[in-house]
């Protein structure tokens, strides 16, 4: 073994942005695996971050993170309803919403 222990994650330093960056990152790949077991995981690595995330942006009162926030519990909860989650999904609807998220209008 290359260290002689395990390295503890640095995740109780980062940045609010740095852990919307983690956030999104374990939902896109969430979008991308095929095993529904994985996806379930990376969902719920998802909310942890989310959750870290919203907690650390309250100090900080960055309206960026939490409109990025919003848009990322958006998505999750899209996510889930595609999975036949939609009691889950519903819960992360609503924080999106609690958030304030709007849904951008694509003008055709």
């Amino acid at each position: 073994m290359l260290f002689g222990a395990v390295i503890s994650s640095p995740r109780d330093t980062l940045s609010p942005t740095q852990t919307l960056e983690l956030a999104n990152i374990y939902l896109d790949n969430a979008h991308k695996v095929t095993d529904p077991y994985l996806t379930l995981v990376l969902c719920h690595d998802t909310e942890l971050a989310l959750s870290q995330a919203k907690k650390i942006s309250k100090r900080f009162k960055v309206q960026v993170i939490r409109k990025g926030i919003a848009k990322a519990y958006d998505n999750l909860a899209r996510l889930l309803d595609s999975h036949d989650y939609p009691d889950e999904a519903q819960s992360f609807f609503k924080k999106a919403d609690e958030l304030g998220y709007v849904e951008e209008q694509v003008l055709s």
